[in-house]
């Protein structure tokens, strides 16, 4: 069974007016699966549905002439089954909940007090399989992580599916137990305590200036970008990784048969959140959305694995004549988090995709996507999914709503609500520097005296260091360094480094030295890739809402021996 609702036009006088919705209940055909779908206005109808449908939408649209004396067309919804009015006195065991789990026909779950059978919601809802992580069980930790679920039609949608609530019995002071609601994030992994936490459920946390000093970083501080929980261990070590091609032919591979099948490959590539320095835009510009990061959501490592070009190539998928109409690499993580690539990034001999194994010559961390996750050198980290399971060779990118909504950049002028598809999602990202040290060295120190000497000083100065990076492989070839706010300029040093890979995947350290004396009160960076990017001067001029990709110039301020970097 499933319901049409039909809403129709109150008068040809008063187009945009509509009458109160009426619910009509049909019998949906036994061949097809009891799912929930979207009949939209002037679309096809499933071809399976067309024989069944097409008399019926002749004698409502009848109907409706006859009753209203009207010319619109009705316009359809999905929607769950009529309420019967019983739910709210049918009184329910937690024990009967849990045999309605994600091995059971029909998948139940409980929120506050109510029990809702969300069987027929799971194919329609928009972050995918993920809800199956919670039926048999409370869904409210899950509900939690996302404020999409706090708008009152999302509410609305879940109430359609109540089915009863908990008996009292089952409760303590009106509550579930907390006994019996499980804990998403409780296998996620200790954190380092130099971290800076922005959230820790899910963790968001960035590297702290200090780290960001040396060329690796190494994996205790690397900056940590979750969107759900971390998966446990015990799921982890059983995970294989699935190809599946074009023509839904799928080959699967363990760990042990990557390494052993093909040739290891180690790369050196950054990887930036794009929201890297959005605290930077709300304080220059306008407030952003989202996580208010410095400019710390960024971190260098080597990463070792395997080519995926070589992998989809195993799999029967031709790397270098692929068809026309495979144009994306979509990325599945274990915790339902999902993004692509476009195919011609994933298969290009130079394009050092990996499916990786190793960070800085250790197995990769538990926050960091073990056993196995996706490196996309150049990328917006977005698209480096981890604890990937599985890639799909498809002639669409992927439609999670990290794919389609999150990760996607607006004019200055635009805010919510927006078109969301009109906007492509980000890959490449824009050339971009941050200074992450100032410091004040004095010629009365020894050690200051030898930093001094390389330089050719003999008086107190200021020494400056950041990091500098180009997305898409593209080489820093300049970074220009000011001491009064951008009317002078110097060239920094670009410190030596050994990054490998077919192309500067990785960021470049750079240093710069000045006599106090001529220090004035605000430093100021950018940098310029081999193409000619440069950094643009202000912030506003390339504000977004969600405050992605900020790379305006860096300005940090100075006063003698303060050393604050913000």
């Amino acid at each position: 069974m499933f319901t049409i609702r039909c809403a129709t036009r109150l008068s040809s006088a008063n187009p945009r007016s509509l009458l109160t919705t009426r619910p009509v209940t049909l019998q949906a055909p036994s061949q097809l699966c009891r799912r929930s779908f979207i009949a939209k206005p002037n679309a096809p109808l499933p071809v399976s549905w067309s024989f069944h449908v097409k008399y019926l939408v002749a004698g409502l649209s009848a109907a409706f002439v006859l009753a209203f004396g009207i010319h619109s067309r009705p316009l359809l919804y999905a929607e769950a089954p009529a309420s019967s009015g019983n739910e709210r006195e049918q009184k329910i065991r937690l024990s009967e909940v849990q045999q309605h789990g994600e091995q059971a026909e029909r998948k139940w779950v409980t929120k506050g007090k109510k029990v809702y059978d969300i069987t027929e919601w799971i194919p329609s809802h928009p972050g995918g399989e993920v809800i199956l992580r919670a039926v048999g069980g409370a869904i409210d930790p899950y509900w939690d992580i996302f404020a999409i679920h706090k708008k009152e039609d999302v509410y609305e949608i879940l109430e359609q599916y109540c089915i009863g609530e908990i008996d009292p019995l089952d409760l303590e002071d009106g509550k579930v137990p907390a006994d019996d609601i499980d804990d998403p994030f409780e296998t996620d992994p200790k954190r380092h305590s130099r971290l800076h936490i922005h959230t820790s459920r899910p963790c968001n946390a960035e590297t702290d200036a200090g780290d960001l000093q040396s060329y690796i970083t190494p994996n205790e501080v690397f900056y940590v970008r979750n969107h759900l929980w971390v998966p446990g261990s015990g799921e982890l070590n059983k995970q294989t990784l699935s190809i599946e091609l074009p023509d839904g032919e799928e080959k699967e591979y363990t760990l042990e048969e990557l390494k052993n099948k093909f040739k290891e490959v180690t790369i050196t590539a950054t990887l930036q959140c794009s929201g890297n320095r959005r605290r930077h835009m709300t304080r220059e510009a306008r407030s952003a959305q989202g996580l208010q990061w410095g400019f710390g959501a960024i971190s260098n490592a080597e990463w070792t694995g395997i080519r995926l070009r070589d992998i989809l190539a195993d799999s029967g998928f031709p790397v270098d004549e692929w068809p026309e109409d495979v144009k994306h690499a979509q990325f599945y993580g274990t915790e339902a988090y999902g993004a692509s690539i476009p195919i011609d990034k994933a298969v290009d001999r130079r394009g050092d995709v990996i499916v990786a194994y190793q960070m800085n010559g250790e197995q990769l961390p538990q926050d960091h996507g073990y056993p196995m996750r996706i490196v996309v050198p150049g990328h917006v980290a977005a698209r480096s999914v981890k604890w990937v399971n599985r890639i799909r060779l498809s002639d669409e990118e992927s439609q999670s709503q990290w794919q389609q909504r999150d990760y996607k950049c607006f004019g200055p002028n635009v805010n919510p609500p927006v078109d969301w598809e009109a906007s492509p999602a980000i890959q490449e990202t824009p050339v971009q520097s941050a200074i992450t040290s100032l410091r004040d060295v004095s010629s009365a120190n020894a050690k200051d005296r030898r930093i001094l000497q390389v330089y050719g000083l003999e008086e107190d100065s200021v020494v400056v260091e950041g990091y500098c990076y180009a997305g898409g492989g593209r080489k820093i070839v300049r970074v220009d360094v000011s001491s009064n706010d951008g009317r002078t300029w110097h060239q920094a040093e670009m410190l030596p480094d050994e990054g490998k890979g077919a192309k500067s995947w990785a960021w470049k350290r750079w240093r710069f030295v000045q006599p106090r004396i001529q220090a004035g009160r605000c430093f100021v960076v950018k940098a310029v890739d081999e193409a000619n990017n440069v950094q643009p001067e202000n912030y506003e001029p390339n504000y977004n809402f969600r405050g992605n990709l900020t790379n305006s110039w860096h300005r940090v301020g100075y006063q003698a021996t303060s050393g604050y970097v913000s």
